[in-house]
């Protein structure tokens, strides 16, 4: 690209900071004394802002394959192309995987190892608990680098605040703070740097506290697995198990954003260590070659995620469910810790899983382009492939365009 570069510096197990100018030491400091043994900011701090309530309205679906429409075609979850097709993002051929999958990956050629990549955000779920909401952004960040089959290994971050002064958006602060905390030590990916930006505000009203992470992996070269169904005949397993998802947990959801027009309860609920069970269970799937397909539930839940599944290759799915849970919460509840896989080795899928002590559930095959959704014989959703589609791909433009 024309840039210039230069060798600064090598890295060290002495756990010291030493700079040398013309081999004269001109600085020398302990890392801890910048990190561990920094200075912490006691500003004073209450209960975080909250401006929803715990409960949320009385609500029932006319029409589940509308809502889902609906869905692809949000602000949120539509296709992103007409942004990113204006850059350059093949980094001179070394791009294995770009935009729209769940982690772009670049490889390092020299090496053997690729670098997979991830950034995640929800001001929605951090205004209803910033801790709680914090945690699943970091989850769900290192959940989209294991789909690929990436280990994740290191975080950076950038926290979006209103008036720090104020002390309830430095609980707000202090929360999330906590809670990103919280989650990159119990994934071992260790902040290595980032940056704040505070006083987010407009006629006295903050922003969502609205922390962004970005983590970085490691894996081996290889072509990477895909978040698109790649034919027909395929079995579909959800990897971690179909969830839970009570009327409070469901507030915080894309569903209630979009359909809903509403913003209550508390975000959905985060096991850490069944979270890590699962992305380890899925980077084992992935390095055996068992996935043909793989892609993190998220913004949507269960039947955005098949929908986002059907759209690389037009490849569609034929899903039988069994559940108790009423319609719109299984198929639109964010639940973490599922991944959807399609594989032509259930039976290797769910062994893996079941080592790992996580829930594997076949719920279908791929099919022709038709997504088709039941549940105990009731027919929920059933679209064409090519309509969802095209909702999904138009939306961005037509409203940046009106």
């Amino acid at each position: 690209w024309g840039l210039d570069a230069a060798e600064i510096g090598t890295v060290t197990d002495t756990g010291k900071l030493v700079v040398k100018d013309h081999g004269t030491v001109v600085a020398e400091i302990d890392n801890r004394a910048l990190a561990d043994e920094a200075p912490v900011y006691n500003r004073p701090f209450t209960e975080p802002l909250r401006t929803a309530p715990m409960e949320g309205p009385v609500f029932a679906s006319r029409d589940l394959a509308a809502d889902l429409e609906a869905l692809v075609a949000s602000p949120d979850i539509c296709s992103k192309r007409w942004i990113w097709e204006q850059y350059d993002y093949l980094v001179r051929s070394n791009t294995l995987a770009g935009p729209g999958a769940d982690a772009a990956i670049v490889r390092i050629k020299e090496t053997g190892t690729s670098i997979a990549m991830a950034l995640d955000g929800n001001g929605r779920y951090c205004s209803l608990s910033p801790r709680e909401g914090a945690k699943l952004i970091v989850a769900e960040c290192c959940r989209n680098l294991s789909t690929v089959g990436a280990l994740p290994v290191a975080t950076t971050n950038n926290l979006n605040f209103g008036n720090p002064e104020r002390p309830e958006i430095m609980a707000q602060l202090v929360e999330a703070i906590e809670g990103m905390g919280e989650a990159c030590s119990f994934f071992e990916v260790p902040i290595t740097g980032g940056n704040v930006s505070l006083y987010n505000e407009t006629l006295g009203e903050p922003i969502f506290p609205s922390p962004v992470v970005g983590v970085v992996g490691l894996m081996k070269t290889a072509m990477p697995v895909g978040i698109g169904f790649v034919a027909e005949g395929r079995t579909i397993v959800l990897l971690g198990g179909a969830g839970q998802c009570d009327s409070v947990r469901f507030g915080g959801t894309q569903y209630a954003k979009v359909v809903l027009d509403a913003l209550w309860g508390l975000p959905p609920a985060l096991d850490l260590q069944y979270e890590k069970s699962v992305q380890a269970a899925i980077r084992e799937i992935v390095a055996g070659g068992y996935a043909e397909s793989a892609h993190d539930l998220a913004d949507g839940g269960l039947a955005v995620a098949l929908a986002e599944a059907a759209f690389p290759h037009g490849i569609g799915a034929r899903v039988a469910l069994d559940s108790a849970e009423r319609a719109e919460h299984l198929l639109f509840h964010e639940g973490p810790s599922r991944i959807l896989v399609s594989t032509t080795s259930p039976e290797d899928v769910r062994r893996i899983a079941a080592a790992h002590g996580v829930e594997a559930l076949v719920i279908g095959v791929t099919v022709a382009s038709k997504l088709e959704i039941c549940n105990r014989g009731e027919l929920l959703i059933d679209r064409d492939v090519n309509i969802l589609k095209r909702r999904w791909e138009s939306a961005l433009e037509g409203m940046l365009h009106g």
